[in-house]
């Protein structure tokens, strides 16, 4: 049995644990992340890694990091939540712990994980992943590996345009998808329908104490589940966009599978249920062709851990 340490790395926490090759998680630790320091971040890494490999006999690490990762799996070129401007991650973990290190970007990572191990673990050609969060991430699995791009960047899919000239993405363009399709929108949406028509909203101001500018996710998927009209539609709005785009990744790519992840899928049917329908919509041309199903991710929050060390054990 193969063991090798995965890492996940975000702007709040650094979570790491020891992974077999059956994608078992046997070990896990964490520590908060010192985001605005690159040197206590990078140490806080190693110490994560030094702690897991003194148990056991581990053969590599993979770090996934929320950033832009150059196209040797070795440098941080940005990371929009940490300090990391052009850090060399791979060169000084593999110093400090003497064991042979890949670094990946997060996305990625939790897009291989599902594909090894979840939700599309009976594919092995082809998968995409859309990671729904406060942003849109994902990643591409085609021909059984990851995409990665000329300059290891590829698959920024919340940075596709879906409405020419809409709103503002923080990347720079208008009408992003990130701006439509994630916990943040769902926010938005849920925030103008309140304070248009707040006596369709009363349970969720009941538990933003009357203020629509202090709703936030968790309150609109718990209103959601109670049935409030509001937050409902919300759901609705973000699955219809999402939707969409599934289907731009199905008629560009055909993968075996469609996977969406990140913290809003605890939503469960109230996002899956719209963007299922969006999605079968889009596609009403290519009734008589197959086409992917649409799945919920199924690791959580041990994605980027499991993807990070199953990526580390292919150096």
């Amino acid at each position: 049995m193969t063991l090798t340490i995965g890492v996940d790395v975000g702007g709040t926490k650094v979570a790491g644990g020891v992974v077999d090759d059956a994608g078992t998680v046997l070990v896990q630790t964490r520590r908060d992340t010192p985001a605005d320091d690159v040197a206590k971040t990078r140490d806080v890494i190693i110490e994560v890694v030094t702690e897991l490999a003194a148990g056991h006999a581990v053969e590599a690490v993979g770090i996934g990091a929320a950033g832009w990762i150059d196209a040797s799996r070795s440098t941080v070129l940005f990371a929009p939540n940490l300090a990391w401007r052009d850090e060399p991650l791979r060169t000084y973990v593999g110093d400090a712990t003497g064991l042979p290190v890949i670094v990946e970007n997060d996305g990625n990572v939790a897009a291989w994980a599902e594909f090894r191990y979840g939700a599309a673990r009976d594919a092995d050609d082809s998968m995409v992943m859309f990671t729904i969060g406060t942003g849109v991430g994902g990643g591409i699995v085609l021909g059984g590996g990851l995409v990665r791009g000329a300059n290891g960047i590829a698959a920024e899919l919340g940075h596709m345009l879906t409405v020419p000239d809409g709103h503002q993405c923080g990347c720079g363009r208008l009408g992003c998808i990130e701006q439509y399709a994630s916990g943040s929108a769902l926010v938005r949406f849920a925030r103008a329908a309140a304070r248009q028509e707040p006596h369709r909203a009363t349970a969720l101001l009941e538990l933003a104490d009357g203020e629509a500018e202090s709703i936030t996710g968790p309150m609109v998927t718990a209103a959601a589940k109670g049935g409030d009209p509001v937050s409902t539609e919300a759901f609705a709005q973000v699955g219809r966009w999402l939707g969409t785009s599934l289907a731009d990744m199905a008629q560009i790519l055909d993968p075996q599978v469609l996977v969406v992840g990140g913290g809003v899928i605890d939503a469960g049917d109230l996002l899956l249920g719209p963007t299922r329908r969006s999605f079968a919509e889009a596609l009403a041309q290519r009734s008589r062709l197959p086409v992917a199903e649409v799945r919920p991710a199924e690791l959580g929050n041990t994605a980027g851990v499991i993807g990070a060390a199953d990526l580390a054990r292919r150096i």
